[in-house]
């Protein structure tokens, strides 16, 4: 049972610690393995232990009804600022996920809007036909690059619907800025120093913002259908609108969560899909047996079988494998104190492997989110790809009609496989990718 806060019951537990090594703790085996990592911490200690990182007092809690205490965080024992700030403070300031309320509220009142039906009808109807262009650049080749293609792709749609623009020969400058902002959050010099990678995160994030602000007064003095345009005139209830710099921040986040985010999705279900061709075939029966080229919003509901496998690849390869929050007063969980001011650490990835809830978790098996098995709903915060409470991403509706309406095109037009006993290296953080940029044999139907 979750103890509640407002009485804060006695502690009866001690936390366990577990160091690691001086001052990194288990830094290393965590950027390595975040999966491996957190088993290993669990077999040791159980579901919760303290464990200091790079010098700083952390503690990691596993398990689903930890990611529910802390995530829907009915107490307000956490903050998302004080979990995220040390990572991204410096290149992603004022973004969504690292925003507490009531800020937070406000700002997430006013962003909804550029999500509801209406939006995501105009965005995938803009989005298919662009889709259709990318793809047909796609040369068959025996060592097609997945992760490099699919990043392109999900750039070249999140600028068009996100900003209304082309961003033309500076696309190369654009997706490299956004490299670099992201994997400055896990920087191990966290000052702007050449040529380390926080210096690079702030260089880029630099060229972000010259970009939105040179647009700014564009967006503002028109109303258009996409995401920028909607942040600059969206208001809320009682009459609230962002600041220049909130729009800023917030569009740099958000291109990078929509695109990131989707590619990391997209390649994993790619690699799925080629280690389990027939699942590919079924898939692809599907899609040419739907008789549309392209879906339509309406369409999205209707690719059950595509819904379980996207599901089961952000099972499997959650693009953030961990969510940070910080305590802002002392609260109590299953009999353990966590004092205020602690770091805590929740693992997506650890509880998406817990056998208690998954039947052979490493197993592709993506009719375990059918209706029949509905494997998913033993708990109500076992399956987390995209966090939950509050702070539950927003894009979530978003990526998913991003994914289908691509994946759905991809299938009518293209093959691949990858060769016998293959195995995908895998950089798990800051954001899931292949090392190797994912190779496959891609064949034009």
């Amino acid at each position: 049972m979750t103890a509640a806060n407002s009485s804060l019951p006695r502690a009866t537990r001690r936390i366990p610690q577990d160091a690691g090594l001086p001052f990194f703790g288990y830094l290393f085996e965590f950027m390595k393995d975040p999966l491996a990592f957190a088993q290993m911490l669990e077999r040791r200690n159980g579901l919760i232990v303290r464990t200091p990182m790079v010098g700083r007092d952390s503690v990691v809690m596993l398990g689903p009804e930890a990611a529910q205490f802390v995530l829907q965080d009915r107490d307000e024992n956490f903050s998302s600022h004080g979990g995220w700030d040390y990572f991204i403070g410096k290149v992603f300031p004022g973004s969504i996920m690292a925003t507490d309320a009531p800020a937070h509220r406000f700002q997430r009142r006013i962003m909804q809007q550029a999500f509801k039906k209406p939006a995501l009808t105009a965005y995938i109807e803009a989005m298919n036909p662009r889709i259709a262009e990318g793809l047909d650049g796609w040369e068959p080749r025996p060592d097609f690059p997945v992760f490099q293609s699919i990043k392109q792709l999900t750039l070249d749609l999140a600028t068009a619907i996100f900003l209304g623009e082309e961003i033309g020969p500076d696309a190369a400058r654009m997706n490299q800025a956004f490299i670099d902002t992201v994997d400055a959050a896990l920087a191990y010099i966290r000052a702007p120093i050449p040529p380390f990678n926080m210096w690079k995160g702030m260089k880029g994030r630099k060229l972000l913002e010259d970009y939105f602000y040179s647009l700014l007064p564009k967006k503002r003095a028109t109303q258009t259908a996409d995401f920028f345009s909607q942040f600059c005139h969206a208001t809320d209830e009682d009459g609230g609108r962002f600041s220049d710099k909130e729009v800023v921040d917030h569009m740099i986040f958000l291109l990078m969560a929509a695109h990131d985010t989707t590619t990391s999705t997209l390649t994993t279900m790619f690699y799925a899909l080629a280690r389990h061709p027939e699942w590919q075939e079924r898939l692809r029966r599907d899609s040419l047996d739907f008789g549309k080229a392209q879906l339509d919003f309406d369409d999205l509901e209707k690719m059950e079988s595509l819904e379980w496998v996207m599901k089961e690849a952000l099972r499997m390869y959650p693009p953030l494998t961990s969510m940070p929050r910080r305590t802002v007063k002392d609260c109590v969980f299953n009999g353990y104190l966590l004092k205020k001011d602690t770091l805590v650490g929740i693992y997506p990835i650890h509880t998406h492997y817990m056998p208690e809830y998954w039947t052979q978790p490493y197993q592709f098996d993506p009719e375990r989110f059918s209706p029949s098995r509905a494997e998913h709903k033993k708990h109500m915060f076992q399956w987390i790809p995209f966090g939950g409470g509050a702070h539950m991403c927003l894009g979530q509706h978003f990526a998913n009609l991003q994914v289908k309406a691509v994946m759905h095109q991809i299938l009518q037009h293209y093959r691949w496989s990858i060769p016998e006993g293959y195995e995908m290296p895998y950089q798990h953080v800051p954001i899931a990718k292949p090392k190797d940029g994912l190779p496959v044999r891609l064949e034009r139907i």
